[in-house]
């Protein structure tokens, strides 16, 4: 069965599904950042190891969520100094 006719017989399974495994990644960075540990040290959690290559880590940087949150942490540490 094709890619088209599996679409056609579930057309809104996907609005359903849960978040993939890069956006539960991405929120784990960006909590874990929000927590105040560096991003040196978040990216060298085994949490983050166990679940994702090293290439799926180095994405996660590229991740627009993350980045944003990244830096409105940044913004905002720089202007409570």
């Amino acid at each position: 069965m094709g890619r088209f006719s599996q679409a056609l017989r579930k057309p809104f399974e996907s609005l359903f599904n849960r978040p993939g495994r890069e956006d539960q990644l991405a929120a784990y960075v960006i909590r874990e950042h929000g927590l105040g540990r560096s991003m040196d040290e978040i990216m060298d959690d085994p949490y983050l190891k166990n679940r994702a290559t090293e290439s799926q880590r180095r994405m996660l940087l590229e991740n627009p969520d993350v980045l944003k949150a990244i830096g409105k942490h940044t913004a905002q540490s720089a202007t409570d100094r």
